[in-house]
């Protein structure tokens, strides 16, 4: 793992996410220095995951402007992609539970050869032996995920993690290969106050030695550059307070559509429209978007 490699800036003005069946999000606005912590908070519904997709470059944008890393969304999507990860995004990239820790920490640093361009043919020696190794020590290291306190070590299945371990294994299997900008969806979901805690401040570790983090979760840290999906508690009592007959005001970082929908192939959505709202949650059409789209 390259813990030398720079961050990511992201910069971001009114993007937002159309498909068929309405807005995903739209209006956000981001402006993250390289090592931010970005702490993506709204209502289930409202696009917190379609917002970590497209800020990797996994979903096409359809309204505003965006850069990741300086390169421009959706124009470079496939470079976005592969200088960016993302981890524990249910319906998109998931442990698998009868793996053990161990089988996916060895799969995914294998993978790196890979995407390194390392060929296949070349014979698997001591030197790359040696390599995989530091990678996946220097990955739990930074997650603080020590293999001595599972039940059976490197051996432990998924199934018998606590929720805890598994999210330090998703996080280390998503930084293995030195993405410079991290995406981590429902970070704090069904965590104790203390597991919450801890989660936290690993991705705070992390953005402080250089990956910027962008992370979906219920409660966010104050030093978290907190960006909504959904409009502030302050927003909507304004709202709730206007006249009757009064024009809504246009709320920059606020998502109307409580549920979010598929990405569209083309980059033709306009603000202005709305849909239906739909009962389906953010991560089942995050992972149809995703499927469609994240491969163009």
């Amino acid at each position: 793992m390259n813990t030398t490699r720079q961050g990511a800036a992201v910069n971001a003005r009114g993007i937002g996410v159309e498909g068929p069946r309405g807005w995903a999000f739209q209006g956000i606005d981001i402006t993250a220095e390289p090592g931010a912590l970005i702490a993506v908070q709204g209502s289930s519904g409202s696009g917190r995951t379609c917002l970590l997709l497209a800020l990797t470059g996994r979903m096409r944008i359809t309204a505003g402007e965006a850069t990741v890393a300086g390169l421009p969304l959706p124009k470079r999507m496939g470079t976005v992609r592969s200088r960016t990860a993302i981890a524990h995004v249910p319906g998109v990239v998931e442990l698998e539970p009868a793996l053990t820790v161990g089988e996916h920490l060895k799969e995914q640093a294998l993978l790196g050869h890979r995407f390194q361009g390392l060929s296949a043919s070349l014979p698997w020696g001591k030197r790359q032996k040696e390599a995989t190794r530091a990678r996946i020590d220097a990955a739990l290291a930074a997650v603080r995920l020590d293999p001595a306190t599972l039940v059976k070590g490197l051996r432990t299945a998924v199934r018998d993690l606590e929720r805890i371990e598994a999210l330090r294994l998703s996080v280390a299997l998503g930084i293995m290969h030195g993405p410079q900008l991290l995406a981590v969806d429902d970070v704090d979901l069904k965590l104790s106050a203390e597991e919450r805690t801890e989660a936290w401040q690993m991705l705070r570790d992390l953005a402080q030695a250089g990956t910027t983090i962008v992370a979906a979760g219920s409660e966010a840290p104050a030093d978290a550059l907190v960006v909504r999906t959904t409009p502030a508690p302050a927003t909507a009592a304004k709202a709730e307070a206007a006249p009757a007959d009064a024009a809504p005001e246009a709320d920059a970082e606020a998502a109307p559509a409580d549920a979010p929908a598929d990405a569209p192939a083309d980059d033709s959505g306009t603000a202005g429209s709305t849909h239906p709202h739909t009962d389906e949650t953010d991560k089942e059409e995050a992972a149809h978007a995703f499927a469609e789209t994240g491969r163009a």
